[in-house]
């Protein structure tokens, strides 16, 4: 039986990379269209997109994810807490890597700096928020919902100052390019906007269907090794459902395109450490367990390390390897 959930998790990573795929391919042309900068493109849409399986992976399991109310929300929780760290530890280390092997360990990485910045600071600031939600007494209508609203509104006025930075990125060489053609023009479809459209519409699609198979897996092999169902969420699921599509930071970063590359992240981290905590501080979960605070702790660390490393312009792929560390760390300390 262990056989076929490892197959269902492997049949559910295949549908929602796809899925992705086809959903930052198509916002890649969008935002080519309608001349956003790489800032705007990467920070704000191609990193929703990325974003987009653990933010469907925690919605739906919570709500369709199976009979256990207690594991559903566990699912949740670990798909909420664990990306951000995974972000901001293993992909971080992993850029530094393909930067440090091209360009040497102590090149400067260049990101857009005034971008670069505004994305860490307003992720820090949620993630604090989230951080005493730990601690908020749960009561319908009560200080959770307050501080829920609260995030919600943070992230909108990020997007809004992103929006308003990019005319300006983009008359100072930061527009974005489109490198590969659209999927679905690849069929011979003439290339229109509804194209984009269309192909933005199904890639969401399959990363819907996708999420759902995966929930259903790890609660599964949760079941028969006995491994703690948050534990597998933190560890697991950030790693199958975003951890692939964070290679186009990868690509980016080989060609240069250090706006693209740490925008894919950092907006990401935005996106996942505002909306997503949002949404989990309504969990009965959500509360202070060692876990937890473990991953939120490593996770604000190592976001405060890139920080200080950006402010001081010495953002080099040597010291970007010491977020690597931080995931180990935590992977022996819950495992």
């Amino acid at each position: 039986m262990l056989t076929m959930d490892i197959v269902w998790l492997l049949l559910a990573l295949l549908i929602i990379l796809g899925g992705a795929e086809l959903f930052t391919n198509a916002l890649e042309h969008i935002g080519e269209r309608y001349l956003l900068s790489e800032g705007l493109v990467g920070s704000v849409l191609a990193a929703v997109a990325t974003a987009l399986p653990e933010t469907v992976v925690p919605i739906i399991a919570v709500f369709f994810g199976g009979a256990s109310l207690q594991v559903r929300e566990h699912v949740g929780v670990g798909a909420i807490l664990g990306s951000p760290l995974m972000l901001v530890s293993l992909a971080m280390m992993l850029v530094g890597v393909a930067a440090g092997s091209k360009r040497g360990w102590r090149a400067a990485l260049k990101p857009e700096i005034s971008g670069f910045l505004r994305d860490l600071l307003t992720f820090l600031i949620a993630f604090s928020i989230g951080f005493l939600g730990l601690f908020m007494p749960q009561h319908p209508g009560g200080i959770r919902v307050v501080a829920a609203a609260a995030l919600v509104f943070l992230y909108g006025m990020y997007v809004i100052n992103t929006v308003r930075a990019s005319a300006m990125l983009v008359s100072g060489g930061h527009g974005t390019r489109a490198e590969q053609l659209l999927w679905l023009r690849r069929l011979g479809f003439k290339h229109k906007l509804g194209l984009e459209i269309s192909q933005l519409a199904l890639g969401l699609a399959g990363i819907i269907v996708g999420a759902k198979l995966f929930v259903y897996g790890v609660e599964q092999i949760g079941a028969l090794t006995g491994i703690s169902v948050l534990v597998l969420s933190l560890l697991v699921i950030p790693v199958a459902t975003e951890m692939p599509e964070k290679l186009n930071s990868i690509l980016w970063i080989r060609r240069n395109k250090d706006t693209l590359a740490f925008g894919n992240i950092t907006g990401a981290l935005v996106f996942q450490g505002a909306l997503l905590p949002a949404f989990g501080m309504q969990l009965g979960v959500w509360q202070p367990r060692e876990d937890i605070l473990w991953a939120m702790g490593l996770t604000f660390a190592s976001a405060l390390w890139v920080l200080l490393l950006a402010l001081r312009r010495k953002l080099t792929p040597l010291l970007l390897l010491v977020n690597g560390l931080v995931y180990l760390a935590f992977f022996i300390i819950v495992h």
